[in-house]
């Protein structure tokens, strides 16, 4: 039950992050940042079931996919030129080579799309089937970020 208040607290968390970037639609930067962090959240989450620190559940999986598969189809949208300045992660490689960028993006949208389809309505039935879902998800998000994010 433990874990189960954890998955709710991570969603929670993120949706609250997501609901803050409606808002600040006219702000990219902000808007990206809180997809991120929805993203994070997920990313947290999955990692944390892939290692055993959080049981596995094929509904706190599915939740898992359905965020990184929302950020994947809306986060191209916030990259409008001018929006490299300021408070951003994002590296200028992001707008000095847009068509490597949107491969990028393409690849995470494509990995999350066969995530949802492999999740089903349910969630991936077990743990080994959340990973091999989520595993190339987590491969492409570690590709991008090698190239377009500055480093923590």
């Amino acid at each position: 039950m433990r874990n189960a208040w954890k998955v709710a607290a991570i969603f929670m968390v993120a949706g609250l992050g997501f609901a803050g970037s409606v808002q600040a639609a006219d702000d990219p930067i902000t808007t990206r940042q809180d997809i991120m962090a929805s993203v994070g959240a997920a990313a947290g989450l999955g990692g944390g079931m892939m290692k055993g620190e959080i049981d596995y559940s094929p509904v706190a999986g599915k939740a898992a996919i359905a965020a990184m598969n929302a950020a994947a189809v809306s986060f191209g949208s916030f990259f409008p030129a001018g929006s490299d300045q300021g408070d951003t992660g994002a590296l200028p490689a992001i707008w000095e080579n847009a068509d490597g960028f949107a491969a990028e993006l393409a690849k995470f949208s494509a990995a999350t799309g066969k995530a949802m389809e492999a999740a089903g309505k349910a969630g991936p039935a077990d743990l080994d089937a959340f990973k091999a879902a989520m595993g190339p998800v987590f491969g492409t998000c570690k590709s991008c970020h090698e190239t377009y994010r500055k480093k923590n």
